[in-house]
């Protein structure tokens, strides 16, 4: 896509000792903070991005939205699940284990937005909260482009019946079951089913279980863990 930028991470290629070898990209796991940082402007500068012109958040599983136009330099930040921009040239990041990360840009009108979709933040609509304030700042459904990174999937999201059941009723794209029998949800096509509803058509999903792939950070896996990364940017 003309001007957009999407990346997502693996787990190697930084300074992190075990548990959280190698690119932990995540503050707020344990981590050496330095090696965080490391980390951090390793990955930005294999990307072509200054490491000072990315935006971070302190996500909570909720729907909050900020609109953003420069890093948070001193300030707080905030605790958000969706980060909005206009500027370009300024990336956005989102960190997973598990959860979907969710990257949506309007090339055209100069809009991204980057979303941390776990369970509870796809019911509580953090993706359509993203694209609202996508259209505010001019963004229009038909022309986002949606790409979601490695997430678990659904034949290895276990949940109980009633949380299953919880989650098919305000999503029924959700409803899921592992590869052996249990009921599960599937976040990724809970996030796609949304994003279709919104009118948004060009999207792509990492065929990547981050359960299943040594090659990823999984928080169900093993816990004790580091961050993945999903970048999003516009020239």
């Amino acid at each position: 896509m003309s001007g957009a930028h999407f990346a997502f991470t693996d787990r190697w290629g930084g300074v992190s000792a075990a548990p959280y070898a190698e690119l932990n990209l995540g503050g707020a796991v344990g981590d050496d903070p330095g090696a965080v940082r490391t980390n951090r402007e390793l990955t930005a500068h294999a990307l072509g991005v200054d490491p000072a012109r990315v935006v971070w958040m302190n996500q909570v599983h909720g729907a909050e939205v900020a609109v953003v136009d420069e890093p948070w330099g001193e300030r707080p930040v905030p605790e958000v699940d969706a980060i909005v921009t206009a500027r370009r040239g300024l990336a956005l990041a989102v960190l997973t284990a598990d959860c979907v990360p969710v990257l949506l840009a309007d090339p055209v009108a100069g809009v991204v937005a980057a979303a941390h979709a776990g369970r509870p933040g796809m019911l509580a609509g953090v993706v359509p909260a993203a694209v609202r304030a996508m259209t505010g700042l001019g963004a229009e459904p038909g022309r986002i482009v949606a790409r979601t990174g490695p997430a678990v999937c659904g034949r290895c999201y276990e949940v109980p019946e009633a949380m299953r059941a919880e989650v098919a009723a305000a999503e029924p794209a959700a409803h899921a079951e592992t590869s052996w029998g249990t009921p599960a949800v599937d976040v990724s096509a809970g996030v796609h089913a949304q994003l279709d509803r919104l009118g948004v058509r060009d999207r792509e999903q990492s065929p990547v279980c981050t359960r299943e792939s040594d090659d990823h950070f999984s928080y169900r896996r093993d816990r004790s863990t580091g961050r993945l990364a999903g970048y999003v940017w516009l020239d």
